[in-house]
């Protein structure tokens, strides 16, 4: 597994192009070979595949609205093969589907079907949780639902770690569930302080297992690892990054 920056992190300093430029060579210089788009300003395509290429940083995977993928598919399969990037991501559950295990189905079904025409272009569709998911219908989670009622041979999951533990399941059994039906990963750590709230920390920073949540993903055949911090808290995120970067190469992750 490699690991990439995923850029919502520096979403306060995406706002422009020349913003973009900047904030690339930055995490370039980190020590980030490669980035998931997500949260940036107004770009074009080729506008952020020059600045890439110029800056050295492949662009791993993204995240982009459901309804991209609903009303344009051949515009985000051109998007994605400019961007030589394979995995196209949604970041959530659209909220008209979350209510209910038949609005999971729904979903499921819908996802796959779009799923199979970027598996036919050469892409994969990749599914980002967030805590909610585990939310239970009739004592079946929301990601259960997803799990079993999407095409296993062209819905893939993009499990975030730190969510699914704060949905109250454990991280490093659901990666080897996903075997093979995962390729990219969010990294995210988190701390309890003393009035028991839960906090985002730089990886390797907080309470997570990440010498097993690494295994996992080596043993299952990850392919990236987006490192992602929702809040910094005041801190500089370009520092978060380093951090978690400093601490991932300790535990021997590839960039």
């Amino acid at each position: 597994m490699r690991i990439a920056a995923q850029l919502y992190t520096l979403r306060d300093f995406l706002k422009t192009e020349e913003d973009i430029a900047v904030t690339l060579q930055k995490v370039k210089d980190i020590g980030y070979n490669a980035v998931q788009v997500s949260g940036l300003g107004p770009i074009g395509d080729q506008a952020l595949k020059d600045i890439c290429d110029r800056v050295g940083l492949n662009i791993c995977a993204t995240h982009i609205p459901f309804a991209n993928m609903e009303n344009d598919l051949d515009a985000v399969i051109a998007q994605h093969k400019l961007w030589d990037c394979r995995y196209v991501g949604i970041g959530g559950l659209p909220g008209e589907y979350r209510t209910s295990a038949e609005g999971y189905v729904e979903f499921a079904k819908k996802a796959s079907d779009i799923a199979r025409r970027l598996k036919e272009a050469g892409l994969t569709f990749v599914y980002h949780n967030h805590a909610f998911e585990f939310c239970k219908f009739d004592g079946k989670s929301g990601m259960d639902i997803l799990f079993d009622e999407s095409d296993s041979n062209a819905f893939g999951f993009e499990l975030d770690v730190h969510w699914v533990q704060a949905g109250g399941a454990d991280p490093i059994e659901w990666i080897r569930k996903v075997d093979g039906r995962m390729q990219v990963i969010h990294l995210k750590d988190f701390i309890v302080n003393a009035s028991s709230e839960r906090l985002f920390a730089e990886v390797g920073e907080g309470n997570m297992n990440f010498r097993g949540i690494l295994d996992a993903c080596t043993a299952t055949g990850v392919e990236w690892g987006a490192v992602e911090q929702d809040n910094c808290y005041g801190r500089d995120p370009f520092d978060c990054l380093a951090v978690s970067a400093r601490n991932l190469k300790a535990l021997g992750a590839e960039f």
